[in-house]
Protein backbone atom coordinates (compact mmCIF):
# COMPACT_ATOMS: atom_id res chain seq x y z
CA UNK A 1 0.00 0.00 0.00
CA UNK A 2 1.50 3.37 -0.52
CA UNK A 3 -0.09 5.91 1.56
CA UNK A 4 -1.43 9.40 0.50
CA UNK A 5 0.00 12.99 1.90
CA UNK A 6 -3.25 13.15 3.86
CA UNK A 7 -3.20 9.99 5.07
CA UNK A 8 0.58 10.39 6.25
CA UNK A 9 -0.67 13.84 7.83
CA UNK A 10 -3.88 12.54 9.82
CA UNK A 11 -1.51 9.68 11.13
CA UNK A 12 1.62 11.23 11.79
CA UNK A 13 -0.25 14.88 13.35
CA UNK A 14 -0.09 13.29 16.83
CA UNK A 15 3.40 13.04 16.71
CA UNK A 16 3.78 16.85 17.15
CA UNK A 17 2.50 16.45 20.63
CA UNK A 18 5.04 13.90 21.64
CA UNK A 19 6.74 16.94 23.41
CA UNK A 20 3.78 16.95 25.94
CA UNK A 21 3.56 13.40 26.98
CA UNK A 22 2.46 13.18 31.05
CA UNK A 23 5.05 11.73 33.35
CA UNK A 24 1.99 10.30 35.51
CA UNK A 25 3.19 12.94 38.18
CA UNK A 26 0.81 11.32 40.67
CA UNK A 27 1.12 7.70 40.17
CA UNK A 28 1.80 5.40 43.44
CA UNK A 29 5.57 6.28 44.96
CA UNK A 30 6.16 9.18 41.94
CA UNK A 31 6.97 6.79 39.47
CA UNK A 32 6.98 6.98 35.95
CA UNK A 33 5.17 4.43 34.94
CA UNK A 34 4.37 2.19 32.26
CA UNK A 35 1.11 -0.01 31.53
CA UNK A 36 0.68 -2.63 28.97
CA UNK A 37 -2.41 -4.59 27.82
CA UNK A 38 -1.93 -7.92 25.45
CA UNK A 39 -5.49 -8.58 24.15
CA UNK A 40 -5.04 -12.72 22.80
CA UNK A 41 -7.71 -13.00 20.43
CA UNK A 42 -9.75 -16.16 20.26
CA UNK A 43 -9.59 -17.43 23.83
CA UNK A 44 -6.67 -18.62 25.91
CA UNK A 45 -7.08 -22.39 27.13
CA UNK A 46 -5.97 -21.55 30.56
CA UNK A 47 -6.08 -24.77 31.94
CA UNK A 48 -3.11 -25.57 29.54
CA UNK A 49 -1.57 -22.58 29.91
CA UNK A 50 -1.84 -22.84 33.91
CA UNK A 51 -2.75 -26.35 34.38
CA UNK A 52 -4.07 -27.06 38.02
CA UNK A 53 -2.28 -30.16 37.97
CA UNK A 54 -2.82 -30.70 41.69
CA UNK A 55 -6.74 -30.99 41.08
CA UNK A 56 -7.67 -34.31 41.82
CA UNK A 57 -10.21 -34.20 39.17
CA UNK A 58 -7.84 -32.43 36.03
CA UNK A 59 -6.53 -35.44 34.72
CA UNK A 60 -9.55 -37.23 34.17
CA UNK A 61 -11.05 -34.07 32.21
CA UNK A 62 -8.31 -33.12 30.31
CA UNK A 63 -7.40 -36.94 29.14
CA UNK A 64 -5.16 -36.54 25.44
CA UNK A 65 -4.41 -32.83 26.13
CA UNK A 66 -3.42 -33.14 30.11
CA UNK A 67 0.30 -32.35 31.55
CA UNK A 68 2.16 -33.69 33.98
CA UNK A 69 5.67 -32.36 35.84
CA UNK A 70 7.48 -35.03 34.97
CA UNK A 71 8.38 -36.77 31.68
CA UNK A 72 8.81 -35.17 28.25
CA UNK A 73 7.64 -31.57 27.77
CA UNK A 74 6.93 -31.46 31.46
CA UNK A 75 5.47 -28.66 32.94
CA UNK A 76 6.80 -26.00 34.98
CA UNK A 77 6.07 -26.62 38.84
CA UNK A 78 5.03 -22.97 40.06
CA UNK A 79 3.91 -24.04 43.72
CA UNK A 80 2.49 -27.56 45.07
CA UNK A 81 -0.99 -27.10 43.02
CA UNK A 82 -0.12 -24.67 39.73
CA UNK A 83 2.06 -25.48 36.64
CA UNK A 84 3.25 -23.89 33.86
CA UNK A 85 3.31 -24.80 30.24
CA UNK A 86 6.76 -25.49 29.38
CA UNK A 87 6.87 -23.15 26.46
CA UNK A 88 6.76 -19.92 28.86
CA UNK A 89 10.66 -20.40 29.83
CA UNK A 90 10.88 -16.75 30.01
CA UNK A 91 7.48 -16.15 32.31
CA UNK A 92 9.11 -18.74 34.63
CA UNK A 93 12.36 -16.91 35.46
CA UNK A 94 10.16 -13.34 35.88
CA UNK A 95 7.41 -15.50 38.04
CA UNK A 96 10.66 -16.94 40.10
CA UNK A 97 12.04 -13.19 40.64
CA UNK A 98 8.97 -12.10 42.08
CA UNK A 99 7.91 -10.23 38.83
CA UNK A 100 5.26 -11.87 37.42
CA UNK A 101 1.64 -13.63 38.52
CA UNK A 102 -0.95 -15.58 37.44
CA UNK A 103 -4.73 -14.93 37.83
CA UNK A 104 -6.72 -17.94 37.74
CA UNK A 105 -10.36 -19.24 37.21
CA UNK A 106 -10.67 -15.08 35.44
CA UNK A 107 -13.18 -13.58 33.27
CA UNK A 108 -15.06 -10.78 31.79
CA UNK A 109 -18.93 -10.13 32.83
CA UNK A 110 -19.63 -11.89 29.45
CA UNK A 111 -20.75 -15.56 29.99
CA UNK A 112 -22.07 -16.40 26.25
CA UNK A 113 -19.86 -18.35 23.80
CA UNK A 114 -19.20 -15.37 20.95
CA UNK A 115 -15.50 -14.47 20.09
CA UNK A 116 -16.94 -11.20 18.83
CA UNK A 117 -19.44 -10.26 21.42
CA UNK A 118 -16.98 -11.69 24.37
CA UNK A 119 -13.67 -9.02 22.52
CA UNK A 120 -16.21 -6.52 22.54
CA UNK A 121 -16.82 -6.27 26.29
CA UNK A 122 -13.17 -7.30 27.19
CA UNK A 123 -12.01 -4.50 24.99
CA UNK A 124 -14.75 -1.87 25.51
CA UNK A 125 -14.71 -2.40 29.43
CA UNK A 126 -19.23 -2.29 28.74
CA UNK A 127 -20.49 -5.17 30.53
CA UNK A 128 -22.63 -5.92 27.20
CA UNK A 129 -21.58 -6.52 23.68
CA UNK A 130 -22.05 -3.90 20.99
CA UNK A 131 -20.20 -1.12 22.75
CA UNK A 132 -17.00 -0.31 20.24
CA UNK A 133 -17.08 3.70 20.21
CA UNK A 134 -13.68 3.24 22.67
CA UNK A 135 -12.05 1.03 24.43
CA UNK A 136 -11.62 0.96 28.71
CA UNK A 137 -7.49 1.89 28.16
CA UNK A 138 -8.37 5.08 26.43
CA UNK A 139 -10.58 6.33 28.22
CA UNK A 140 -8.84 5.22 31.36
CA UNK A 141 -5.94 7.44 30.08
CA UNK A 142 -8.82 10.44 29.52
CA UNK A 143 -9.37 10.13 33.39
CA UNK A 144 -5.84 10.10 34.83
CA UNK A 145 -4.81 13.00 37.03
CA UNK A 146 -2.85 15.59 35.29
CA UNK A 147 0.72 16.04 36.88
CA UNK A 148 3.36 19.14 36.49
CA UNK A 149 4.74 18.05 33.31
CA UNK A 150 1.71 17.63 31.31
CA UNK A 151 0.55 20.00 28.44
CA UNK A 152 -2.83 22.14 28.66
CA UNK A 153 -2.67 21.22 25.17
CA UNK A 154 -6.07 18.39 25.33
CA UNK A 155 -4.29 16.27 22.25
CA UNK A 156 -1.13 15.26 24.18
CA UNK A 157 -0.25 11.91 22.95
CA UNK A 158 -0.16 9.33 26.39
CA UNK A 159 -1.44 5.84 24.48
CA UNK A 160 0.71 3.73 21.94
CA UNK A 161 -1.89 0.99 19.68
CA UNK A 162 0.58 -1.45 18.17
CA UNK A 163 -0.32 -3.20 14.62
CA UNK A 164 -1.68 -2.75 11.60
CA UNK A 165 -5.46 -1.64 13.25
CA UNK A 166 -5.50 -0.23 16.36
CA UNK A 167 -7.12 -2.47 18.95
CA UNK A 168 -10.48 -1.28 20.49
CA UNK A 169 -9.01 -1.13 24.36
CA UNK A 170 -7.36 1.58 22.81
CA UNK A 171 -9.70 3.23 20.80
CA UNK A 172 -11.31 7.04 21.70
CA UNK A 173 -11.12 10.32 22.20
CA UNK A 174 -7.58 10.09 24.20
CA UNK A 175 -5.44 10.97 21.45
CA UNK A 176 -2.95 7.58 20.41
CA UNK A 177 0.75 6.90 18.70
CA UNK A 178 -0.06 4.25 16.23
CA UNK A 179 3.03 1.82 14.84
CA UNK A 180 3.07 -1.39 13.30
CA UNK A 181 6.14 -3.27 12.20
CA UNK A 182 6.87 -3.08 8.24
CA UNK A 183 6.10 -6.24 6.19
CA UNK A 184 7.85 -4.59 3.42
CA UNK A 185 11.52 -4.72 2.01
CA UNK A 186 13.57 -2.39 3.73
CA UNK A 187 13.98 1.22 1.39
CA UNK A 188 17.79 1.96 0.30
CA UNK A 189 19.79 4.37 2.83
CA UNK A 190 19.52 7.20 0.42
CA UNK A 191 15.41 7.37 0.21
CA UNK A 192 14.55 9.07 3.44
CA UNK A 193 17.23 12.10 2.98
CA UNK A 194 16.23 12.20 -0.79
CA UNK A 195 12.92 12.56 0.08
CA UNK A 196 13.46 14.89 3.46
CA UNK A 197 15.30 17.16 0.56
CA UNK A 198 12.28 17.20 -1.64
CA UNK A 199 9.47 17.89 0.71
CA UNK A 200 11.74 20.67 2.86
CA UNK A 201 11.58 22.65 -0.28
CA UNK A 202 8.09 21.61 -1.47
CA UNK A 203 6.08 21.38 1.43
CA UNK A 204 7.78 21.74 4.47
CA UNK A 205 4.56 20.85 7.05
CA UNK A 206 4.94 17.67 5.32
CA UNK A 207 8.55 17.47 6.03
CA UNK A 208 8.30 17.85 9.45
CA UNK A 209 6.16 14.73 9.83
CA UNK A 210 8.15 12.94 7.89
CA UNK A 211 11.22 13.34 9.45
CA UNK A 212 8.75 12.67 12.71
CA UNK A 213 7.56 9.42 11.22
CA UNK A 214 11.12 8.47 10.12
CA UNK A 215 12.37 8.91 13.41
CA UNK A 216 9.68 6.67 15.04
CA UNK A 217 10.29 3.56 12.90
CA UNK A 218 13.93 4.00 13.89
CA UNK A 219 13.10 3.92 17.34
CA UNK A 220 10.60 1.27 17.23
CA UNK A 221 11.76 -0.83 14.30
CA UNK A 222 15.75 -0.67 14.47
CA UNK A 223 16.26 -4.51 14.66
CA UNK A 224 18.42 -7.07 12.61
CA UNK A 225 15.70 -9.36 11.35
CA UNK A 226 15.33 -10.93 8.68
CA UNK A 227 12.42 -13.58 9.47
CA UNK A 228 8.92 -11.23 9.67
CA UNK A 229 5.80 -12.63 10.70
CA UNK A 230 2.40 -11.19 11.95
CA UNK A 231 -0.01 -10.93 14.86
CA UNK A 232 -0.54 -14.73 14.91
CA UNK A 233 2.92 -15.50 14.37
CA UNK A 234 6.11 -15.90 17.24
CA UNK A 235 8.09 -13.68 15.40
CA UNK A 236 5.52 -11.44 14.55
CA UNK A 237 4.59 -11.24 18.00
CA UNK A 238 8.33 -10.83 19.26
CA UNK A 239 8.64 -7.90 17.07
CA UNK A 240 5.37 -6.44 18.12
CA UNK A 241 6.50 -6.66 21.69
CA UNK A 242 10.17 -5.42 20.69
CA UNK A 243 8.94 -2.12 18.69
CA UNK A 244 6.84 -0.92 21.21
CA UNK A 245 9.27 -1.45 24.36
CA UNK A 246 11.47 0.63 22.39
CA UNK A 247 9.16 3.36 22.40
CA UNK A 248 8.29 3.33 25.95
CA UNK A 249 11.52 3.46 26.84
CA UNK A 250 12.02 6.49 25.22
CA UNK A 251 12.05 9.19 28.37
CA UNK A 252 9.64 11.44 25.96
CA UNK A 253 7.61 8.46 24.88
CA UNK A 254 4.17 6.93 25.26
CA UNK A 255 3.24 5.38 28.67
CA UNK A 256 0.64 3.02 27.89
CA UNK A 257 -0.02 0.82 25.18
CA UNK A 258 -1.79 -2.06 23.91
CA UNK A 259 -1.03 -5.05 21.66
CA UNK A 260 -3.40 -7.78 20.22
CA UNK A 261 -2.15 -11.29 19.03
CA UNK A 262 -4.22 -13.14 17.12
CA UNK A 263 -4.67 -17.11 16.62
CA UNK A 264 -5.85 -17.93 20.22
CA UNK A 265 -8.86 -20.47 19.13
CA UNK A 266 -8.18 -23.94 19.64
CA UNK A 267 -10.91 -26.28 19.01
CA UNK A 268 -8.23 -29.23 17.24
CA UNK A 269 -4.62 -29.77 17.40
CA UNK A 270 -4.19 -28.25 20.86
CA UNK A 271 -1.35 -29.11 21.87
CA UNK A 272 0.86 -28.17 18.77
CA UNK A 273 -1.11 -24.89 18.21
CA UNK A 274 -0.68 -23.61 21.89
CA UNK A 275 3.38 -25.03 21.94
CA UNK A 276 3.88 -22.53 18.84
CA UNK A 277 1.38 -19.32 20.36
CA UNK A 278 2.89 -19.51 24.42
CA UNK A 279 6.20 -19.55 23.11
CA UNK A 280 5.61 -16.20 20.81
CA UNK A 281 4.12 -14.60 23.96
CA UNK A 282 6.85 -16.31 26.50
CA UNK A 283 9.38 -14.40 24.11
CA UNK A 284 7.30 -11.03 23.79
CA UNK A 285 7.41 -10.80 27.66
CA UNK A 286 11.37 -11.27 27.74
CA UNK A 287 11.55 -8.70 24.76
CA UNK A 288 9.73 -6.07 26.86
CA UNK A 289 11.91 -6.35 29.76
CA UNK A 290 15.03 -6.31 27.79
CA UNK A 291 14.12 -3.65 25.87
CA UNK A 292 12.53 -1.46 28.57
CA UNK A 293 15.50 -1.44 30.83
CA UNK A 294 15.67 0.83 33.83
CA UNK A 295 12.19 1.79 33.31
CA UNK A 296 11.42 -2.17 33.50
CA UNK A 297 11.29 -1.87 37.25
CA UNK A 298 7.94 0.18 37.00
CA UNK A 299 6.45 -1.41 34.84
CA UNK A 300 2.80 -3.80 34.84
CA UNK A 301 2.07 -6.07 31.85
CA UNK A 302 -1.40 -7.44 31.76
CA UNK A 303 -2.43 -10.29 29.58
CA UNK A 304 -6.09 -11.14 29.24
CA UNK A 305 -8.45 -13.24 26.73
CA UNK A 306 -12.13 -13.24 25.60
CA UNK A 307 -13.19 -16.18 27.44
CA UNK A 308 -11.52 -19.75 28.55
CA UNK A 309 -12.11 -22.72 26.61
CA UNK A 310 -14.34 -25.65 28.00
CA UNK A 311 -12.74 -28.09 31.01
CA UNK A 312 -13.27 -31.55 28.23
CA UNK A 313 -11.63 -32.55 25.49
CA UNK A 314 -13.43 -32.39 22.92
CA UNK A 315 -12.88 -35.23 19.59
CA UNK A 316 -10.32 -33.35 17.67
CA UNK A 317 -7.59 -32.93 20.76
CA UNK A 318 -9.13 -29.27 21.51
CA UNK A 319 -11.28 -27.30 23.67
CA UNK A 320 -14.31 -25.36 22.83
CA UNK A 321 -15.35 -22.22 24.00
CA UNK A 322 -15.76 -21.63 27.55
CA UNK A 323 -15.72 -19.23 30.29
CA UNK A 324 -12.99 -19.14 33.33
CA UNK A 325 -9.59 -18.60 31.87
CA UNK A 326 -6.13 -17.38 32.88
CA UNK A 327 -4.73 -14.03 33.08
CA UNK A 328 -1.20 -13.18 33.66
CA UNK A 329 0.73 -10.06 34.69
CA UNK A 330 4.41 -9.30 34.20
CA UNK A 331 6.63 -6.13 34.61
CA UNK A 332 8.64 -4.83 37.33
CA UNK A 333 6.21 -3.30 39.34
CA UNK A 334 4.42 -6.37 39.64
CA UNK A 335 4.13 -8.22 43.37
CA UNK A 336 4.61 -11.67 41.64
CA UNK A 337 5.55 -14.96 42.38
CA UNK A 338 2.39 -16.23 43.07
CA UNK A 339 -0.90 -17.41 41.42
CA UNK A 340 -4.06 -15.65 42.71
CA UNK A 341 -7.07 -18.11 42.89
CA UNK A 342 -9.96 -18.62 44.38
CA UNK A 343 -10.37 -22.33 42.92
CA UNK A 344 -13.63 -23.42 42.49
CA UNK A 345 -12.55 -27.32 41.44
CA UNK A 346 -13.38 -28.86 38.68
CA UNK A 347 -15.74 -31.77 39.60
CA UNK A 348 -19.03 -31.99 37.48
CA UNK A 349 -21.04 -29.62 39.51
CA UNK A 350 -18.35 -27.05 40.37
CA UNK A 351 -18.17 -26.83 36.11
CA UNK A 352 -20.23 -23.71 34.98
CA UNK A 353 -22.90 -25.57 32.69
CA UNK A 354 -21.62 -28.34 33.85
CA UNK A 355 -18.60 -28.11 31.05
CA UNK A 356 -16.72 -24.61 31.77
CA UNK A 357 -14.11 -23.67 34.63
CA UNK A 358 -16.07 -21.51 36.97
CA UNK A 359 -14.94 -17.72 37.26
CA UNK A 360 -14.01 -16.61 40.86
CA UNK A 361 -12.20 -13.73 39.69
CA UNK A 362 -13.61 -10.32 37.71
CA UNK A 363 -10.44 -9.03 34.74
CA UNK A 364 -12.13 -5.98 35.87
CA UNK A 365 -10.64 -5.82 39.38
CA UNK A 366 -7.50 -7.15 38.10
CA UNK A 367 -7.12 -3.67 35.85
CA UNK A 368 -8.35 -1.40 38.38
CA UNK A 369 -6.37 -2.37 40.83
CA UNK A 370 -3.27 -1.42 38.94
CA UNK A 371 -4.72 1.59 36.98
CA UNK A 372 -5.15 2.71 40.71
CA UNK A 373 -1.88 1.98 42.64
CA UNK A 374 0.29 2.18 39.81
CA UNK A 375 -1.11 5.14 37.23
CA UNK A 376 -2.90 6.83 40.40
CA UNK A 377 -6.28 6.55 38.72
CA UNK A 378 -9.06 7.48 40.75
CA UNK A 379 -11.10 4.14 41.62
CA UNK A 380 -14.83 6.25 41.31
CA UNK A 381 -13.71 7.36 37.45
CA UNK A 382 -13.14 3.74 36.89
CA UNK A 383 -16.06 2.47 37.49
CA UNK A 384 -18.24 5.02 36.02
CA UNK A 385 -16.24 5.88 33.31
CA UNK A 386 -14.09 2.87 32.54
CA UNK A 387 -15.94 -0.04 33.24
CA UNK A 388 -19.49 1.24 33.65
CA UNK A 389 -21.81 -0.48 36.25
CA UNK A 390 -18.85 -2.17 37.79
CA UNK A 391 -19.02 -0.16 41.17
CA UNK A 392 -19.48 -3.46 42.86
CA UNK A 393 -15.75 -4.79 41.87
CA UNK A 394 -13.16 -3.23 44.02
CA UNK A 395 -10.13 -2.80 42.96
CA UNK A 396 -7.66 -5.77 43.91
CA UNK A 397 -5.16 -5.03 46.43
CA UNK A 398 -1.73 -5.79 46.54
CA UNK A 399 -0.99 -6.35 43.14
CA UNK A 400 1.58 -3.71 43.38
CA UNK A 401 5.22 -3.73 44.62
Amino acid sequence: MTPTRRAILGASGALFAWAFIPRFAYAAGGRDPRFITIILRGALDGLTAVPPIGDPDYQALRQSIAMTTSGPHAALPLDSFFALHPSMPNFNQLYRAGQAAVVHASATPYRDRSHFDGQDVLESGYEMPGRVDSGWLNRMLEGLPKGDKVSPDASAVRGLSVGANAPLVIRGKAPVLGWSPSNLQPVSDDLPPRLMDLYTHTDPLFAKILAEGISTGKIAAGLDVKARGGPGDPTGMEQMARGAARLLAQDDGPRVAALAFEGWDTHAGEVDRLNKLLVGLDNSLAAFQQELGPVWKDTAIVVATEFGRTAQVNGTDGTDHGTGTTAFLAGGAIKGGRVIADWPGLKPPQLRDGRDLAATTDLRAVIKGIAVDLLGASPAVLARDVFPGSDHVMPMKGLIV
